[in-house]
């Protein structure tokens, strides 16, 4: 039973439908409501509802630029006949989301979302510390590295001739 829990929505999938929107991990309405199973316009009555639990900095609604360059991201314009435009949920939106959506799929769906955030997270981390030593390789090693391209040019490059060596017929014989 555990394992079939588990296995409600593929971890691909829901890290297919996190998004960077103004700098942050998100995700949008449309894509929520099909992961709990509802539709979107009754996710958003929920959380309308509920407003006061999504400060900005838990819920949005995307600028009209965003939404285009969203659509242009996707190269569709399938989006339907959208009237209003999305609502963003940050990590912590979505948390909050389990609270207003109280269904037995709503609660499997947000702890597999909360497990996507937290291993995006982790290799987010795990990237930047990779980064951090590669940059700190290339400070400790960029004089020896110089030293060997540097050799490698002296003997790539031709060489002057420092004078004329060999036998010289003199002309006036």
């Amino acid at each position: 039973m555990k394992k079939s829990r588990e296995a409600l929505i593929s971890q691909e999938t829901i890290e297919s439908k996190i998004f960077s929107i103004r700098g942050k991990r998100m995700m949008l309405d449309r894509d929520l409501a099909s992961l709990y199973g509802v539709t979107t316009a009754n996710l958003n009555k929920a959380v309308s509802r509920n407003i006061e639990r999504f400060p900005e900095d838990f819920m949005f609604q995307l600028t009209k630029e965003e939404f285009k360059n969203l659509i242009f991201h996707f190269g569709t314009s399938s989006w339907g006949g959208t009237r209003k435009l999305p609502r963003a949920f940050t990590e912590q939106g979505v948390a909050m989301l389990s609270s207003v959506l109280k269904s037995k799929r709503a609660i499997q769906v947000n702890i597999q979302i909360m497990r996507a955030f937290i291993k995006l997270r982790e290799l987010a981390l795990t990237y930047k510390g990779l980064k951090q030593k590669i940059e700190n390789m290339e400070k400790k090693y960029d004089y020896q590295f110089k030293v060997v391209f540097d050799a490698i040019k002296r003997l790539i490059e031709p060489q002057e001739p420092k004078g004329k060596i060999g036998f010289h017929a003199d002309k006036k014989q």
